[in-house]
């Protein structure tokens, strides 16, 4: 798929059905662009067409955007045409297809704490804060741990599960990595780093 046409495309992904005409509005291209565009993105599984509109998923947007990034689209172009919302319903989009019981946006009280995602599974939560952001430094990831931490130990002390994994996930990180064995996850490796963690979990169980 054409990379310009990709990044062009990625500000009409909007949940909810579209026209062309809408779609060709929100991208600032030609209807016979945008058709094109559109053709582009659903050879690549980015919506579908369903009784003559355009239905876009989510999580498509962070999908696109990651898709774009892999070919080569500047990071800092891309995340701004991003949101948190749409990261974190693709973390849970995940987290859902790994058949995980997802819950997004749980608030935690005395004191009142936000989580953005949390899935269980096997009776163990992952507990996930999303970092939408550009420039992580090492020491604004230590904090975000710190604080990930302290929201597990409370849900733990509120919610019967056998275990709890606080993570953070992230849009820009290549690769995992940990900090006081917390796991920053790259989005892009979320599914696999579930399916290696929940893999070994039932091996332990069996």
């Amino acid at each position: 798929m054409n990379l310009g046409s990709l990044v062009k495309g990625i500000p009409g992904i909007i949940s909810g059905g579209l026209s062309v005409k809408d779609f060709s509005m929100a991208t600032s291209t030609s209807e016979e662009m945008a058709k094109e565009i559109l053709d582009n993105f659903m050879q690549n599984g980015i919506g579908r067409y369903e009784e003559g509109q355009i239905q876009f998923e989510d999580s498509d947007k962070l999908k696109t955007s990651i898709l774009a990034i892999s070919m080569g689209a500047p990071i800092d172009e891309i995340s701004r045409m991003l949101d948190w919302q749409d990261f974190e319903s693709l973390a849970a989009e995940v987290l859902e297809k790994r058949d995980f019981d997802v819950t997004k946006n749980v608030i935690l009280k005395n004191p009142r704490m936000q989580i953005d995602v949390i899935g269980i599974k096997s009776d163990v939560a992952i507990l996930i804060d999303c970092k939408h952001w550009n420039n992580m430094t090492q020491s604004a990831l230590q904090e975000a741990v710190r604080k990930q931490v302290i929201r597990t130990k409370q849900f733990v002390s509120k919610h019967k599960v056998r275990g709890a994994i606080p993570a953070i996930v992230t849009l820009y990180q290549h690769s995992v990595q940990f900090i006081d064995k917390v796991p920053i996850i790259p989005i892009h490796q979320l599914d696999s780093f579930c399916d290696e963690f929940y893999g070994n979990l039932e091996e332990m169980q069996s």
